[in-house]
């Protein structure tokens, strides 16, 4: 695989898919930049090579068609202000206007291509309209890992029409440091897994049962093992379908000799919002009426213990609704211990993406942990052992 510190892209015009699917607010405005940030040394190393960089993106999910709200000209200030010169912008990624500023693009300068999912062929993995994206430039470089797990047109169908094809920074440091975590993990090792559902983490659990040492479930799954074990969860998150894979996964778990630890408490709810009532209540006994929506305090000294004893952690999935700001404890608390854990002893600490990463940032600590993925359910693939349409491509 060629690295962009491998290729001198002097004189060369870089088709480079980056991941600026980015959250907007209703002006418009970023609430959290981390992606775009994560390309700039990518984006800088061609143009200050001599190369010109053509970037390509999509934003949201739009219904077979152009939408004002996901298109991409709404980054162009930021864009702009990230690499210190004027970015152009084609209003399409594969009409005349693309065409056209592609082919005058000079050493140095910067183009913005419109929102790819503009075009239903670009899910698709559709050929020719990754052959039509390819004519505006003569190397591909895929920087975007957070959609290396789909086999669309431009992350992986159109590297076919390439002689160079290059990994980008954000790229070649997403596959070291999961590396690190599934082949040179210090232990003892853990994984914290959050979030709503076991259906989105059988895969990934069930991989890392023979990896580490210690495994912490929080978040909303958590209710359906407590639902599992004969628990009251009252109007709690439950996938009730899922009740016998939890007993089956708790039983693997203690047959490979890892260790699991799962709630003691909750704080709970009698609504789901910011401003409803709390209470905190032992797991298994929240009353009828009630969710939990957060782990308790005295679960958030039992994790932060083992968090702080470990050499290696990997989380995904937050600890509750930590939207809620009343609701953000737990899921705090844990960011909290993982960066205590980095920094004072050392520990080597990989934050999965999609909300952790979210929450991580959020709380300010983004830099103080060993490195925050941009890719959610790419990593999740990765780790699951899964090959990477968009890695393969790359080849």
């Amino acid at each position: 695989m060629k690295t962009v510190d491998s290729y001198n892209f002097a004189g060369k015009k870089a088709l480079v898919r980056v991941d600026f699917n980015v959250p907007l607010d209703k002006e418009f405005n970023i609430t959290d930049d981390t992606r775009i940030k994560a390309t700039i040394p990518t984006v800088m190393k061609i143009v200050n090579d001599g190369g010109s960089a053509i970037l390509m993106s999509h934003l949201g999910r739009p219904k077979g068609g152009p939408e004002e709200k996901y298109s991409l000209k709404h980054l162009l200030p930021a864009l702009t202000e990230a690499f210190g010169r004027e970015v152009k912008f084609a209003d399409d990624c594969i009409g005349q206007s693309a065409i056209d500023q592609a082919a005058s693009l000079q050493p140095g300068e910067i183009l913005l291509l419109e929102n790819l999912r503009f075009y239903k062929e670009e899910e698709k993995g559709d050929v020719a309209f990754a052959e039509k994206l390819a004519k505006l430039g003569n190397v591909w470089v895929n920087d975007a890992f957070g959609t290396a797990h789909r086999a669309h047109a431009s992350t992986a169908v159109m590297g076919q029409f390439f002689e160079d094809r290059v990994s980008g920074y954000v790229m070649q440091a997403e596959l070291d440091n999961a590396k690190k975590i599934l082949e040179e993990a210090e232990r003892p090792f853990t994984a914290i897994m959050g979030g709503a559902k076991i259906s989105d983490k059988i895969l990934i659990i069930e991989k890392l049962l023979d990896k580490v040492d210690n495994l912490i479930i929080g978040g909303g799954m958590t209710y359906t093992f407590t639902k599992a074990q004969g628990g009251a969860i009252g109007k709690s998150l439950l996938e009730a379908d899922k009740q016998d894979l939890a007993l089956e996964l708790l039983k693997k778990a203690e047959e490979k000799g890892v260790k699991i630890y799962m709630p003691v408490d909750n704080l709970c709810a009698d609504d789901f919002s910011n401003d409803a009532n709390r209470q905190i209540v032992a797991t298994g006994e929240i009353p009828d009426g009630w969710e939990g929506l957060d782990i308790g305090p005295e679960t958030i000294k039992l994790f932060t213990d083992v968090v702080l004893n470990s050499k290696t952690i990997l989380w995904n999935g937050p600890m509750g609704v930590f939207e809620f700001p009343n609701f953000a404890t737990g899921t705090n608390a844990i960011a909290e211990a993982v960066v205590k854990a980095t920094e004072e002893n050392g520990a080597f600490s990989l934050i999965g993406g999609g909300d952790s990463a979210s929450a991580v940032n959020q709380a300010g600590y983004g830099d103080r942990v060993s490195y925050v993925s941009t890719g959610g359910g790419a990593l999740l693939e990765y780790m699951e052992g899964k090959t990477l349409p968009g890695v393969a491509a790359l080849a």
